[in-house]
Parts: C-alpha cells; sequence; structure tokens
C-alpha cells in the first residue's frame, strides 16, 4: 500500500506549467513519425501546449514501427526498461510513444486492463496523501497543471482498481525518466492520442 500511496503523490505533487512550445516530431531512422498538429487540439477544454520534441531525442516521436507479437490488436504493451509504450496494431506493427516510468524500488509491472477512461479529470488526493503533504488541496480541478494532464486511463486487475494509470503529465521534461512509483505518464498531446485508440477493456502488459 506505501508504495501505491507514493506513486500518487508523487504523480500529484508537481504543479507547474509545462512552459513548452509548439513543434514537429523529429524522424526516427526507419521508423515513420507521425507529425503533431496543433490544430487537432482546438476543441479542447483547456489548452494543450505542444512539446518543442527538438529538445528530446528522436524516439520519443510517437512513430509506427516494426513490433512483431502474438498479443491481440489493441494490446497496450509498456516496456518499463525502455521507458516506452507500444500500442499493438497489428501485422508486426505498432504505434510507439514515450513515457516515463516508476523509479528504482517502487516500479509496479503486472497485467491489467482499462476499465475507465476520463478527459481531463479531477484529482483527488486521499487522507493519507493529505496529511503526507500539509498544504496540499484536497481536490485539483482539470487543466494544465493538473498531475494527470490532459487524459488518465484506469488499470484494473482481477476487477479491482490498482490505483495505477496511464496519464498525461504537467511535468513533460520526466518523459524518459524514472519519475513516479509505477503510474505510466505520457506527453498530454501523445495521452490525448492513445486515449482516442485505447477501447475500454483493452489489455495492459507492464513490463
Amino acid at each position: 500500500m506505501k508504495a501505491t500511496i507514493s506513486c500518487l503523490l508523487l504523480c500529484g505533487l508537481a504543479m507547474a506549467g509545462l512552459g513548452g512550445c509548439t513543434g514537429s516530431l523529429t524522424d526516427s531512422g526507419n521508423d515513420h513519425p507521425v507529425v503533431a498538429d496543433a490544430s487537432r487540439f482546438s476543441g479542447e477544454r483547456y489548452p494543450v501546449r505542444l512539446i518543442n520534441r527538438a529538445r528530446f531525442p528522436a524516439d520519443f516521436a510517437v512513430a509506427e514501427v516494426a513490433y512483431p507479437t502474438t498479443e491481440a490488436r489493441g494490446t497496450i504493451i509498456v516496456d518499463t526498461g525502455a521507458s516506452k509504450l507500444y500500442l499493438v496494431e497489428g501485422d508486426g506493427k505498432a504505434r510507439r510513444y514515450a513515457i516515463a516510468v516508476g523509479k528504482t524500488g517502487y516500479a509496479w509491472k503486472g497485467v491489467a486492463d482499462i476499465r475507465r477512461k476520463s478527459e481531463w479529470p479531477f484529482w483527488y488526493p486521499t487522507d493519507e496523501m493529505l496529511s503526507q503533504a500539509p498544504g496540499m488541496p484536497g481536490k485539483i480541478p482539470p487543466g494544465a497543471d493538473n498531475p494527470l494532464g490532459a487524459r488518465a486511463m484506469y488499470l484494473y486487475a482481477n476487477g479491482k482498481d490498482t490505483l495505477y494509470r496511464i496519464h498525461g503529465t504537467s511535468e513533460p521534461w520526466t518523459i524518459g525518466t524514472k519519475a513516479s512509483s509505477g503510474c505510466i505518464r505520457m506527453f498530454n498531446e501523445d495521452v490525448i492520442d492513445l486515449y482516442a485508440r485505447a477501447d475500454i477493456g483493452a489489455k495492459v502488459i507492464v513490463e
């Protein structure tokens, strides 16, 4: 339970703004990068500030990549060692995203499924979290500074909420690092893309 509380606390304590700027994704060898288009987010309830991709490694670009697997189309596979998330598309291909994962000693691994999805979610620290961080608000409203970012996908195992999420982040500079205690963080623009493609009930493998 301590690890789970730490996960949500670390996911939630950052309240800084994105400080990013608009940019295009960078080509990555034989991969096929997906170019960000700010107009895609014009209908969002809150501003989505695109990341300057030039500040990140080329393989942080969302890309269609070769990915042989026996897992079914729509399965999400999280490679915590490589800080990458793959959405299986079938025919030996997947859509690849860069992520932040759990820090050493707290990383969560396992098999779950997505039971709930939320756009621009509220974040509610538990009483125990509030006791660990005096002054933390009891409810953090949606928006660019919300620790869960633009989207959240809630992971369940054996019918129970694991309390781990795949979600956006108000700390884009943590992508590619071990920053949480199990939650999977993504750039806001990337989690919006994944959210639209991932189905309720989708299998999620964290390895």
